[in-house]
This record gives structure tokens, C-alpha cells and sequence, in this order.
């Protein structure tokens, strides 16, 4: 019963992809792209100077860098790792290039989004600033029930995305080794609890400081085991560019199905590593202290440029060490590969980095379902929710993979579908904004 409900979950969500989500990323993000003018590349140096701005006497509740340590918290998670695994052995080597196009055009569409959420942000009764695609849609469209649909969506994304698949890798690698599923699902909550009540500020400070290492960590190993096997570099962008445009069909199969599953798998794995375009983001951003609404935007853009960094290094230690080509799922590809570069202390690398993406994952998916809860039912709401959130993480350490995935991905979609509402009525509004800040900015 469990494969069936899977399998017809599994259509369900790559339809949503290849008829749904592909056309409208591809048309709102290149329309987004050259009405902003490339703004992905062209601010991604300001990108980088938002994060030493201080920003004291201007409103919100954390530093630009505080709410990008959060973001990053939020895409920085297992799927930036066992995530290329489950795009590699189901979508092939071309996945990995139909990522980097949608996490170009996804920037462009978050890039609106972090805009649109500080503009139509509301502060509660606490003093916090609460945003996102659920003010823009009901304060900026005037849609109140498309943006309690998008808070519930948002929900469905916290449960699956930012809990279940973050503690399901985490689990995988540590079972092998003889550690039980639930006692990490339990230790798991307990981490999380200690942190969560301390709301959105006490989870910046902690991914401010756990981020840059955790990125450092992992990249630094994975950096050195394609050094070690750069010899097959060559082989590796080759299969990646064969694969993602069809060159060669599919074993018994026919030409076209290989680039649909490259786009659909890419596209997915995409969205899961960036979160670009999907909401998460801008009710993250929404908090950070800023003069005009454009800051914040083009304050993002350098996280799914980051994102792709972590994702495309993973995905090539990958192909180099043959890691995908061993049957192996998920995790356990990962951890293959770094054993095979690193040795055993490979595999502890590899534990080590998932515990802390899969961690800082989980607190900021928290937040905002946390702000969801409270737009849907109010801050009382909000409060009990937590506890709830915390006993449910053992649930997904013994919850089985390809379900948790699968229910992950339909979640995010439906987030993002529902958000592209929201940007594209309101593209309007960001392409003006846009184009009288950056042109006072030149004449200043």
C-alpha cells in the first residue's frame, strides 16, 4: 500500500514539475531577469556589502548578516548533501545542470519576493516584524484566503521539508553505525527545543555562528577530494551535459524522457536546495533591519549563489569518486564518496556537517511556521505549535525515505506555486521600485 501511495504521490509531484512549476519559473524568472536587468549578477557585489552594514537606526530586529545567517540556515540543510545523491540516482548528472538554471532564474523571483515581504511587512504586538508571501498576498492583492492557503502550505513545508527529511538523513549514516533511528530523533528534539523558544533572534545569533563553519567544514573536504581526483572532471561535466539535454536516450526508453526527468529531478532538487522563489526566504528576511525595501532584496541574492556552491561541489564529488554509480541512496552515497577521498574520517565529515545543516535547517523552518501559525491563528497559537513541532522530529528518523522525500518536494511546490501568485501581480511594483532606488543610488 505504502509503494502505491508512493508511486501515484511521485507522478502527482513530477507532473506539477515538468507542466506546472518548469513553465512558469522559466517564464516569471526570465521576465523578472530582463526587466531587473540581471540582478542576480549585476548587485551580487552590493549583495555581499549588505552584510557589513550594520543598519542600527533602521527598522526591523536583526542585522542583515544575522537574517542571511538565517536563510542560509534554512537552505543550507541535507539537501544541499543527501539531496544530490537523490538527484543523481533518480534524475542522472544532468539534474545538477537544470539546478544551476533554476536556482538562476529562482534568484531573480526571490530577489521580488524579499523586496515584496519588507514592504508590506506589519509589525505584531511584541515589537516583531512578521512578513512574507502572506502579507504580500493579502496586503498587497488583496487575496486573504490565497495567503491563508500559502500559510498552510507553509505548515505542510516545516513538517516534511524542514523536519522529517532533515532528521531522515541525519539517521541514515548514524544507523549504519548502530545508532537507532529514534534515539537521534529524540536527542534531535531535544537540541532543537533548547533553541526554539528563544524565537527568530536567538535563532539568528546561533546560525551567525554555526554556518560559516559548517560551510567551511564541508566545502574544504569536498574541495580536496576533487583536487584528488581531477583527472575525472573531464568525464564528470560531460555525463552532466549529455544527460541534461538528451543527447543519448535512456536505456529502452526514448530520446525525450531523458531531459524530462533531468528537468523535473533538477528542478526539484533546485528548490529544495535554494528555496528560491518558494516563500521560505522572504518571511526569514522580513525581520532584518533596513532602510528601503530593495536592500533587502538584493541583500539575498548571494545566498542561492552560495547554495549552488555546496550543491554543485557535492554533486561533483559524486560523479569523480563514482559514488552514484554504486547503488547506494541518499546519505550513504554521500558518505561513500567521502570515504573514498578521505578515508574514514571521511564518513565522520560527512556526519558531522549533515548534524549541523540538518540542525540549523530544522530552527529556521521552525520560525516560520511559527510566523504561518501566528498569521492563521494568532501568536497564542504560535505558542503551542513549538511543542508540537518538537515532539514530531523522531517521526521522521524512522519514517521511510523515498515517502519523506516525495512529500517534501509536493509541499515546496505548492509553496512556490502558490507564491508566484503573489510576485507576479505584484512584479509591477518591484520592477519600479527597483529602477528608482537603483537610479538615486547612481546619482548619489
Amino acid at each position: 500500500m505504502e509503494l502505491t501511495i508512493k508511486n501515484l504521490l511521485g507522478f502527482f509531484n513530477e507532473s506539477l514539475t515538468a507542466f506546472v512549476i518548469f513553465p512558469s519559473i522559466i517564464c516569471l524568472g526570465l521576465y523578472l531577469t530582463y526587466r531587473l536587468r540581471c540582478v542576480q549578477v549585476s548587485k551580487l557585489y552590493e549583495s555581499f556589502q549588505c552584510l557589513l552594514k550594520k543598519g542600527e537606526n533602521d527598522q526591523g530586529n536583526i542585522s542583515h548578516f544575522e537574517a542571511l545567517s538565517a536563510v542560509l540556515a534554512g537552505n543550507f540543510g541535507t539537501g544541499n548533501i543527501s539531496g544530490m545523491a537523490v538527484a543523481l540516482s533518480t534524475g542522472g548528472p544532468g539534474a545538477l545542470v537544470w539546478m544551476w538554471v533554476m536556482a538562476f532564474l529562482g534568484a531573480a523571483i526571490q530577489y521580488a519576493s524579499c523586496l515584496l515581504s519588507v514592504k508590506y511587512r506589519e509589525v505584531n504586538a511584541a515589537g516583531e516584524y512578521a512578513g512574507g508571501p502572506m502579507y504580500y498576498l493579502k496586503n498587497g492583492l488583496g487575496f486573504s484566503t490565497l495567503a491563508s492557503t500559502f500559510a498552510f502550505f507553509t505548515l505542510m513545508g516545516a513538517f516534511t521539508v524542514g523536519n522529517f527529511a532533515q532528521v531522515n538523513s541525519i539517521s541514515l549514516p548514524l544507523a549504519k553505525m548502530g545508532v537507532p533511528p529514534l534515539l537521534m530523533g529524540v536527542t534531535m528534539a531535544v537540541l532543537v527545543g533548547i533553541v526554539i523558544v528563544g524565537g527568530i533572534q536567538r535563532i539568528a545569533r546561533l546560525a551567525s555562528i554555526i554556518v560559516p563553519f559548517k560551510a567551511f567544514m564541508y566545502l574544504s573536504g569536498a574541495l580536496f577530494i576533487i583536487v584528488t581526483y581531477r583527472q575525472n572532471l573531464p568525464e564528470a561535466f560531460q555525463a552532466m551535459f549529455s544527460s541534461a539535454f538528451a543527447l543519448k536516450p535512456v536505456v529502452g526508453g526514448v530520446l525525450g524522457f531523458g531531459i524530462l526527468k533531468a528537468i523535473t529531478v533538477g528542478f526539484e532538487r533546485g528548490l529544495f536546495a535554494t528555496d528560491a522563489g518558494t516563500g521560505i526566504v522572504p518571511i526569514l528576511q522580513a525581520n532584518a533591519r533596513t532602510s528601503n525595501p530593495v536592500i533587502d532584496g538584493v541583500a539575498t541574492l548571494i545566498a542561492p549563489f552560495m547554495v549552488m556552491i555546496v550543491c554543485t561541489m557535492t554533486g561533483l564529488t559524486l560523479l569523480v569518486t563514482g559514488a552514484w554509480q554504486q547503488g547506494l541512496e541518499s546519505t550513504n552515497m554521500v558518505t561513500y564518496a567521502f570515504q573514498e577521498g578521505l578515508g574514514n574520517i571521511g564518513a565522520y565529515l560527512v556526519m558531522v556537517s549533515l548534524a549541523l545543516f540538518g540542525y540549523t535547517t530544522i530552527l529556521a523552518w521552525a520560525c516560520c511556521a511559527e510566523k504561518a501559525i501566528a498569521f492563521l491563528w494568532g501568536p497564542r497559537a504560535a505558542v503551542w505549535f513549538k511543542y508540537v513541532y518538537i515532539a514530531l522530529i523522531p517521526v521522521g528518523a524512522i519514517a521511510h525515505v523515498d515517502l519523506v522525500w516525495v512529500l517534501a518536494d509536493i509541499s515546496i511546490s505548492l509553496m512556490l506555486i502558490t507564491n508566484l501568485v503573489g510576485v507576479a501581480g505584484l512584479s509591477s511594483f518591484v520592477i519600479e521600485d527597483s529602477r528608482t532606488y537603483f537610479l538615486s543610488e547612481r546619482k548619489a
